[in-house]
């Protein structure tokens, strides 16, 4: 395979599978962090949090159960080689959840609308990826290191199951799976949640999809030619990734990021299709395309500061009980509260005008 398509080639297939079965979830299945939020907080309808739920819970178990079988090994990856940084965590998410709200959707949701011929996400795609790429290695990235220091620390994995293992002695397979499964039984205590199956075999997909990418890259990074990068499904960086190598193509070569941008475009085409959903929108309204500039702008420095969005945070660390994923999700959860309720009471000049 990678004499056929070279190790760039092949990260970049995994990244597209994975990301096509992401797409046809947000149209199909309507998997959506806003969404979710908004259903719970003002419609009281947990349903599709608890597709989060089983998301997450699918994901860590099959990460831990990967781990058992020696076909991945998390602790070199950005979301545990990193000291955890509190303040960063809570300070990025609660950016990320804010402008979410605002924009009316995070860069998950906007590709998979810009899928289904909504521009107006075209919109919230390009600011959303430039502001990340301004904030981790353009003219911010300097106010950004001074004030949220990055430290490296391979010895210690910044995992509650690698802390459990320290600690207790019980392997952080086991505390992975366990807690994986706890999640999933949770979210399917719910009788109304077990009426809509196809929630549940979404929120199933997407755990699956985070899995094969973290399985994937680490196969292609063992036993491949090149130094690949361990990594799985994130929507922001990987935003701005997608861009440049549009620019430069002839000079570059694809990446997991390009794959997985490019999957949910086609997963979310292929569902909203399927539906009879697709077709184009533009918009309108000049506040409304304000609003959701400023929010996709808030976005990209918050998911920066938070090393990850509310996919890459949300599901993708979680995956690896990262340190960081319940705090930074907690104030994504929070974040989007409070732009959800600026949005429903008109609170601040800021959209109204």
């Amino acid at each position: 395979m990678f004499e056929t398509l070279g190790d760039a080639n092949s990260v970049a297939l995994i990244g597209l599978i994975g990301g096509i079965i992401l797409g046809l979830a947000a149209r199909v299945g309507r998997f959506c962090t806003l969404g979710a939020i908004e259903d719970y907080l003002y419609a009281k309808d947990d349903r599709r949090l608890r597709m989060w739920a089983v998301a997450i819970g699918v994901a860590m178990i099959g990460c831990h159960a990967a781990m058992t079988l020696g076909w991945f090994d998390p602790s070199g990856t950005a979301y545990l080689a990193q000291t955890w940084n509190p303040v960063g965590s809570i300070v990025g998410g609660l950016l990320f959840g804010y402008g979410m709200a605002i924009s009316g959707n995070c860069g998950y949701g906007a590709l998979a609308r810009l899928g289904g011929g909504d521009l107006r996400s075209f919109v919230i795609v390009l600011i959303l990826g430039l502001s990340a790429y301004v904030f981790m290695s353009g003219p911010l990235a300097y106010l950004r290191v001074w004030l949220f220091p990055v430290e490296m620390d391979l010895s210690e994995p910044q995992s509650v199951s690698f802390l459990v293992e320290r600690l207790t002695l019980v392997p952080a397979e086991l505390t992975g799976v366990v807690i994986g499964a706890v999640l999933v039984i949770f979210a399917l205590a719910s009788d109304r949640f077990r009426r809509s199956p196809s929630k549940v075999l979404w929120g199933g997909a997407v755990g699956f999809a985070i899995v094969s990418g973290w399985v994937g890259t680490y196969w292609v990074a063992t036993h491949g030619f090149d130094a690949e990068t361990v990594q799985t499904h994130t929507f922001a960086a990987p935003l701005g990734d997608t861009m440049f190598y549009l620019m430069t193509a002839s000079g570059t070569t694809l990446s997991f990021a390009v794959g997985s941008v490019s999957g949910v475009l086609i997963g979310a085409f292929l569902g909203s299709w399927s539906k009879g959903h697709f077709r184009w929108e533009a918009c309108e309204d000049p506040r409304e395309l304000k609003r959701q500039m400023l929010g996709a702008a808030i976005m990209g420095p918050g998911a920066v500061l938070a090393v990850g969005c509310s996919v890459g945070q949300g599901i993708s660390a979680f995956s690896t009980l990262a340190y960081s994923a319940l705090v930074t999700f907690a104030a994504i959860f929070f974040g989007a509260a409070i732009g959800l309720r600026q949005l429903v009471t008109g609170f601040s000049f800021l959209v109204q005008r």
